[in-house]
């Protein structure tokens, strides 16, 4: 059996210490993904929006990974990995500390503004680690050192997502009762036609914002402020990250020490390289259906089974539970089949289970009960398990046997991220509008998004494998 430790080791040198370095930067962002995404149903209760609108949350999101990652690329190539790391992480603390100023304004653009700032900083962390962790151990096992990598990122992510259930989701929640009780001070008959057993924020503030617009204001400075403090907490912690990274030393590669270098040549070489660039197709496929399934388990929770949305947040986290579990298991499973094969199989299950969340029903969550016959919900928590292998065999099976061309073909790759930044606002225009069948709901019909996404991820595969790609 292959001993893991030479998973990390190349000609003659260990990298295992600063591959578990750069390892802990991947849980680093997988928390400020997981974190964000119930931010867009949070964002549309506090401020009364429709999903079109509070799903700009994710435009500005992914947004800044498009704005930042060739800028990224660029710089690590004139300087080196551990300089991007560094800038990487000091943007990532600043947009999370400004959450404070746009807490303070109460603006919508003030926190698109720091998501955004926040993500640049994520763009150069991803533009960089991704293609330093290819690089530190053999060529050969690149893609699985890449896949062991990755298997950290989820373990970011559920901390997030707890921290986005039971600190803010929660306590929006509590707030509410807080709103309610204004509401009957101001007007109780107006009160009294609120069903009080059903998630109701929404509704709450609606009729705030029509008797008592001073009182509204006051609980959304609240809400704000719950929403808010996890983010600056967050700085505190990334900073303390840009500390220990400032004075580390790491190895420089080979592609660091090579100034000669022509742009021009590398960006006529990744045009004419076909499976480079149906990657980069693939990828913003798959970032787009990671981003929806993840963001929109909410809104069909509450949507169909008028589940509270910090009870919805726990099957999101029993979704990352699992997308961590098949993560380990498909880095082991690359010892035996091959990366495009695993692709589109785990692609043709994903479109599976999202039928399954479109067409299968669901009985009415009752308070209390965590379990019932919620197929549909099931399904699109069963999705993740199939996604898990997807971002980092993409990246590997489009960065394979570029050598020193990896740092600006990473950067196309996580240009690719943008799809987190166009499809969820489709899908939740599509929440807003679609109204097509009475047997199914606008909600469903949106998950038809997500099943295209599958569809040309399992091409993608199938292509690969003709080729002779791999």
């Amino acid at each position: 059996m292959e001993n893991k430790i030479s998973l990390f080791k190349k000609n003659g040198k260990n990298y295992l210490f600063p591959f578990i370095m750069i390892t802990s930067l991947f849980a680093l962002w997988g928390f400020a993904n997981d974190i964000t995404n119930p931010m867009v149903a949070a964002f549309k209760n506090i401020l009364l929006m429709d999903n079109a609108e509070s799903a700009l949350v994710q435009t500005a999101f992914y947004g800044g990974y498009c704005f930042m990652a060739i800028p990224a690329a660029l710089f690590i190539r004139r300087f080196n990995y551990k300089n991007g790391i560094l800038v990487g992480l000091g943007l990532y603390a600043a947009g999370c500390l400004l959450f404070i100023p746009a807490g303070n304004s109460m603006l919508f653009w003030a926190f698109l503004i720091a998501y955004f700032v926040m993500t640049c900083g994520l763009s150069f962390l991803e533009t960089t680690s991704n293609p330093y962790i290819l690089a530190l151990g053999p060529d050969e096992n690149a893609t699985r050192r890449l896949n062991f990598a990755q298997a950290f990122n989820p373990m970011g992510s559920i901390t997030g997502m707890f921290i986005a259930s039971q600190i803010i989701l929660k306590k929006l929640e509590e707030n509410d009762h807080n709103a309610l009780e204004i509401l009957k001070q101001t007007n109780a008959t107006l009160a009294a036609g609120i069903d009080a057993g059903k998630p109701y924020a929404e509704e709450v503030r609606q009729a705030l914002q029509d008797v008592a617009p001073s009182a509204l204001k006051s609980v959304q400075e609240t809400d704000l402020s719950i929403v808010s403090g996890p983010y600056l907490i967050l700085g505190v912690v990334v900073l303390a990250f840009f500390l220990f990274f400032f004075f580390t030393r790491l190895p420089r590669i080979a592609a660091d020490k090579d100034k000669t270098y022509s742009l021009k040549r590398t960006v006529d070489m990744l045009f004419r390289n076909k499976c480079y660039l149906w990657s980069v197709v693939a990828q913003t496929f798959y970032v787009g259906v990671q981003i929806m399934v993840w963001t929109f388990i909410i809104q069909y929770a509450d949507k169909e089974l008028g589940m509270p949305k910090s009870v919805a947040q726990n099957f999101n986290i029993a979704a990352m539970a699992i997308f961590v579990t098949s993560r380990f298991i498909c880095t082991f499973l690359l010892k035996y089949l091959k990366p495009n094969v695993l692709l589109a199989a785990l692609a043709a299950g994903g479109a599976l289970f999202t039928i399954g969340a479109i067409v299968l029903p669901n009985d009415q969550y009752v308070e209390g009960q965590y379990f019932g016959a919620y197929w549909g919900l099931y399904s699109i928590v069963a999705i993740s398990a199939c996604m898990s292998l997807m971002f980092p065999t993409i990246y590997g099976i489009a960065l394979k046997g570029m050598g020193d061309e990896a740092k600006l073909a990473s950067a196309g790759l996580i240009l690719a991220i943008g799809g987190g930044s166009v499809m969820p606002p489709l899908q939740a225009l599509l929440i807003d509008v679609a109204d097509m069948f009475d047997w199914l709901s606008s909600v469903r019909i949106s998950f038809l998004l997500p099943l295209i996404c599958f569809i040309v991820i399992a091409a993608f595969g199938r292509w690969v494998g003709k080729t002779g790609e791999l």
